[in-house]
């Protein structure tokens, strides 16, 4: 599990998987940031993890300021999936 900081919208929304560096990812929540008053783009803040994080994720097994960290910018991630499926959210 990772906190992965997008600068860009993707188009992603809760649920959504996508692909960096090779690795497939779930994002398990995200929070926008800099609407309002800047940057001059969008960041999403996304805790991401592998499908097999996501029980850890739900129960709070994790330290949020001890994940690790990565910056990157929107045109570097691929989404193969952009929300979540109604049904199973």
């Amino acid at each position: 599990m990772k906190q992965l900081i997008i600068h860009g919208d993707p188009g992603i929304r809760k649920g959504a998987v996508i692909e960096h560096d090779g690795t497939e990812y779930v994002c398990f929540s995200i929070s926008r940031q800099g609407e309002w008053h800047g940057p001059e783009e969008v960041q999403l803040w996304c805790t991401v993890g592998t499908e097999d994080e996501r029980e850890a994720f739900e129960r709070r097994e994790f330290i949020p300021m001890r994940l690790e960290t990565v910056s990157v910018d929107a045109d570097d991630v691929t989404v193969v999936k952009a929300k979540a499926d109604p049904a199973t959210a």
